[in-house]
Formats: C-alpha cells, structure tokens, sequence
C-alpha cells in the first residue's frame, strides 16, 4: 500500500497554524535504542513503540503524522499503513527526524539515558 508522505516544510506550516482543530497528532514511532539514545523530539510528540500503536489513544478526527529515525522511513511508513488500515488518515514525514533537525526546525529536549555506574570493587 502506497504511504501518504507529508514534507517537514508542510509538516512546519500545520504546525505553526493557529488553528489547532487541524493541528495533527505527532506520533514518535523510532525504534527503541534510536529513541532512547536521543535527546530531541518533535514538538508535542506523542511516544509509541512502533509494534505496540494503540488506536483507542488517538483522536481518529485527527491526522496522524507518524515518524522515525529511518531516512528511508520504513517504520513510520509500517505504523502508518496499520493506521490507514483502522480508519485514521494517517502519513509519514519524509526524512523522519534527521531531515526535521538537520533543518534546524523546532525541536524539544527529552532526557537520554544515563550510563550504568561501573560496577563496585571486590
């Protein structure tokens, strides 16, 4: 099934829109060492891990922008084709978050993990 592609400069222009009834919802679907081990995200994001997307947490009135951290955007375009297929008008952002950052769009800081302590001395 062919995916909707939406680019970060139309992604930028809804975004910035005053009118939040057509605000779309900003779905974090990167896998879980890409995700942890970064410290950015898009504006508003909503975090799901991509095998565990859960419609009933979604306004389906609502677009669905999912993305990843794939330039080739293979996760964002599974969990948007899963979502096309419950009903949502769903699209993945071309470039996913590298072509958003690299652009110096807005960003939001989230916290990266920390590093284990080394263990105790015997």
């Amino acid at each position: 099934m062919p995916v909707p592609r939406i680019t970060k400069e139309d992604l930028k222009a809804r975004l910035e829109n005053p009118d939040a009834s057509t605000l779309p919802i900003i779905l974090d679907v990167r896998l879980k060492y890409p995700y942890e081990h970064s410290t950015v995200r898009l504006p508003g994001a909503v975090r799901m891990m991509p095998d565990a997307v859960d419609p009933s947490k979604l306004d389906r009135g609502r677009e669905v922008v999912a993305y990843d951290s794939d330039p080739d955007e293979v996760t964002g375009s599974d969990v948007a084709v899963q979502l096309i297929r419950q009903g949502f008008k769903a699209s993945v952002l071309k470039g996913g978050i590298a072509e958003w950052a690299g652009a110096n769009f807005p960003i939001e800081t989230k916290s990266a993990p920390k590093p284990a302590p080394p263990p105790a001395k015997a």
